[in-house]
């Protein structure tokens, strides 16, 4: 009886061209962080240069983080209609051309069409290359592969943190992003060379010859393989769209699990340094808070893929919610008990605190991307992981916009701000119970 591709994975040792996948979509994910964070590391320069104030610029700003979510959507279903390699090297050069085209920009509004347009192929790329990558791994280590690519754009942003600044005092503004841009449209060469669609999903597409072709780069033997059967997928041939009643419990639990989860996220990574300064924490600490939460974010990204493996994703993100529920509540009391002049440990408290946050609201990030491989089947797998995005995007306007106004509405308490992220912890709680394709634990397996 003929085996699936995923069946003949499981069956042999990972293959160096597997991880080569794995290694060039990270790329791809880093670059892409770079690109969309450069404009908030030189945005000062921008604003002088424009003679604008920060208020207007948020336009700019917030321009990329729309099309990143409209992009992922769009770039999704792309990809499920002709292919991840080439959605993925599309996307590519639509980001870092429309970080060169932004160089160019003279004003506010110019710019927040460049960034809107750059964010269509953040999004494109960030679907794409998580499914291309699950894809080609084994069951045993697709989850723990996605979530750790997950952590590739917050690298990416770190990166440019780094070299920024050195660049901007070197080229200014406009040169460093034609700089940037430049490197990053080498990326679409590298995709085109380097990366396959995988046999499942050509098979899906119902091109046999080819997926016996790219089959050959790992298996052992020259099967004849036979399509992937997921529980989403209708009768023999038939593709199944997103949005298929088959995909309705999916579709609402991850929709509300990533609205909430990237709520918090946003609300903290935003709004912590405001909040705090106001306690009586200089902005350096403020800072450092953040950072820890960065750190302990991508550290909690690469963690859920591995608690996910070996103990399946319905308990792992009750565990998660549940915790990062207790952990908001703790840093509300902490935060409200403070003086006007915290001592060193009150302040160490409140910096571990929005630590563990950032750690466990990212593992519930990671997680859903987890989900989505395995929940979605070969046939809308990128517009699946596209529609995830584009909600949790809502969850980061949403908490880049209403946490000032949560924060104001307290006056001198935080309670009705952290009210809202322990709520939207709750939620992924309520969302995990409605998913009904969770990954099974190991043992199960």
């Amino acid at each position: 009886m003929a085996r699936s591709f995923t069946e003949a994975l499981d069956a042999q040792p990972v293959r160096p061209f597997q991880w080569m996948i794995a290694a060039v979509c990270m790329l791809v994910l880093v670059c892409d962080g770079i690109d969309l964070q450069l404009l908030g590391i030189v945005a000062p320069l921008v604003i002088e240069s424009f003679g604008t104030d920060p208020s207007t610029f948020g336009i700019a700003a917030g321009a990329a983080l729309v099309g990143f979510g409209l992009g992922s959507f769009a770039g999704g279903v792309l990809g499920d209609a002709i292919g991840r390699r080439w959605t993925l090297a599309i996307s590519a050069l639509v980001f870092s051309l429309s970080t060169v085209g932004a160089a160019s920009a003279g004003d506010v509004t110019q710019m927040a069409l460049w960034r809107l347009a750059g964010g269509l192929g953040f999004g494109g790329a960030y679907a794409n290359a998580l499914a291309l990558a699950g894809e080609w791994l084994p069951e045993r280590w697709r989850g723990v592969t996605v979530s750790t690519l997950s952590v590739g754009t917050p690298i990416g942003g770190t990166i440019v943190g780094l070299i920024g600044p050195g660049m901007a005092a070197s080229y200014g503004w406009d040169g460093t992003f034609l700089r940037i841009g430049l490197a990053t449209t080498l990326l679409a060469v590298v995709i085109v060379v380097t990366l396959r669609d995988s046999p499942a999903f050509l098979l899906a597409l119902g091109k046999r010859e080819q997926a016996q072709k790219n089959a050959r780069f790992v298996l052992d033997t020259d099967e004849e393989l036979a399509p992937e059967r997921h529980e989403a997928d209708g009768e023999e041939g038939q593709r199944t769209s997103v949005f298929d009643k088959r995909n309705m419990r999916l579709n609402i639990g991850i929709g509300l699990a990533f609205t909430a989860a990237a709520m918090v996220a946003y609300s903290i990574l935003t709004w912590t340094t405001t909040m705090l300064t106001a306690r009586g924490f200089t902005l350096a600490d403020a800072g450092g808070a953040v950072a820890l939460a960065g750190v302990t974010s991508m550290i909690g990204s690469v963690l859920v893929g591995l608690a996910m493996r070996r103990f399946g994703s319905h308990r792992v993100l009750l565990a998660i919610s549940l915790v990062l529920a207790c952990v908001l509540l703790a840093l509300a009391v902490q935060v409200e008990a403070l003086p006007a002049a915290p001592d060193a440990m009150q302040q160490r408290v409140v910096t571990w605190l929005v630590g563990a946050a950032g750690g466990f609201f990212s593992a519930a990030i990671a997680g859903m991307y987890v989900l989505m491989t395995f929940g979605y089947p070969q046939s809308c797998r990128s517009s699946g992981i596209g529609f995830g995005i584009f909600m949790s995007r809502i969850g980061a306007i949403g908490g880049s916009a209403l946490g000032g106004a949560l924060i104001e509405m307290g006056g001198a308490s935080t309670w009705p701000f952290f009210a809202i992220l322990v709520v939207c912890a709750v939620v992924i709680s309520a969302a995990s119970l409605v998913i009904d394709r969770h990954v099974p634990p190991l043992r199960k397996r």
